[in-house]
């Protein structure tokens, strides 16, 4: 092997240098332009959380649709639009309602699960789409308590079992009676699949070991329609719908759904005093309230909250609703959050016992 020379040491020594100070250069230009990104993003991200700060501020400059889960004229629609104007002196915009019944109020729920999360879109929805629907249909688009924000509950109030005047029973042991007798000869009417208004009565077939047939319409004023012609029997329903019909002789009231005696209805027994064994301590109450999509800013979420429980507070939209025969409730949402949930757990083993199933 020939022994380097001088001459090769030399070299070498120079392209190392170079290559040392070419590395060096490359690394503090690296770290230069990692720097100037750095600089360039957090930048960025200050001008998109100063944006997004001062579009939560101004919160909202423009118009709110409200989609309702239920037709015109049923019980949500009726609370919707009492506090509407409410709403527009509150929050200085127009909030606009739109009525969405489909499904058994999934179709709307679930829109507003998948909508913006910018507050601009509300759902008003009901126990059926966010505490029974994922018991009832195997392949629901949405899940209640992930992608949807609870903002408020609006309403909350007991079911009123009440029956055409023809039907042979006046009380909820002579019901229970007549269907054990004639298992599917009658017809009951609810406000759509998978509602408190469907499985209130399928709670009371599972416990007293009873049969009528489930007939199912979009939303209240069909489904009394229905049973004031007779072709349905019997109906539970929230008292909005049903109290003028019974005044004028229509409909008779069997019971209510509530664990005592309802205030606005004080001298119609609750199922639990029936004398029924089964139906002893029995409760299934019709709730309702607000929600927007997950996601929506925290501020933007306590700014609806405040109006929405402002408007609900006005003396004359709360005459209104209890003269409809709904009981104004209001709070926070994590109250609303938290019913959601409980009533979840309540109603998951009552639904599968029942058997109800919707595809």
């Amino acid at each position: 092997m020939t022994a380097p020379t001088h001459r090769t040491f030399a070299t070498r020594c120079t392209l190392a240098k170079r290559c040392t100070s070419l590395a060096t250069g490359s690394a503090w230009a690296s770290l230069a332009l990692a720097g100037s990104l750095g600089l360039i993003s957090a930048a960025y991200a200050q001008g998109t959380s100063a944006n997004a700060s001062a579009s939560v501020q101004s919160f909202p400059s423009k118009p709110i649709r409200w989609v309702v889960v239920a037709p015109a004229g049923s019980s949500l629609d009726v609370i919707a639009r009492a506090m509407q104007d409410r709403l527009k002196d509150n929050l200085g915009q127009a909030v606009v309602v739109e009525n969405k019944p489909q499904a058994g109020g999934t179709v709307g729920t679930n829109e507003v699960a998948k909508s913006t999360p910018d507050g601009y879109t509300w759902v008003m929805s009901y126990n059926g789409p966010l505490s029974f629907a994922p018991y009832l249909y195997p392949k629901l688009s949405y899940h209640p308590e992930k992608d949807l924000q609870a903002v408020m509950i609006t309403t909350s109030q007991p079911n009123v079992i009440a029956a055409n005047i023809h039907l042979p029973a006046q009380n909820m042991r002579e019901l229970t009676s007549l269907l054990k007798t004639s298992p599917g000869k009658y017809n009951f009417a609810s406000v759509g699949n998978g509602s408190s208004s469907h499985l209130t009565m399928e709670y009371i077939k599972a416990v007293t070991q009873t049969y009528a047939v489930h007939i199912p319409f979009n939303g209240s004023p069909p489904a009394v329609m229905s049973t004031l012609s007779g072709d349905t029997q019997l109906i539970a329903s929230v008292p909005t719908v049903l109290a003028p019909q019974v005044k004028q002789g229509r409909l008779k009231y069997l019971a209510v759904t509530s664990a005592q005696r309802y205030a606005l209805l004080p001298d119609v027994p609750t199922v639990a005093e029936s004398g029924v064994p089964e139906l002893k301590g029995f409760e299934a109450l019709a709730w309702n309230g607000v929600l927007v999509a997950a996601g929506t800013p925290r501020a933007v979420v306590e700014r609806i909250n405040s109006a929405l429980n402002a408007a609900l507070n006005d003396p004359a939209v709360k005459e209104r609703l209890k003269a409809a025969g709904l009981e104004p409730i209001g709070g926070t949402p994590e109250q609303f959050a938290k019913l959601i949930h409980d009533e979840s757990v309540k109603w998951a083993p009552i639904i599968k016992r029942s058997g109800a199933r919707i595809d």
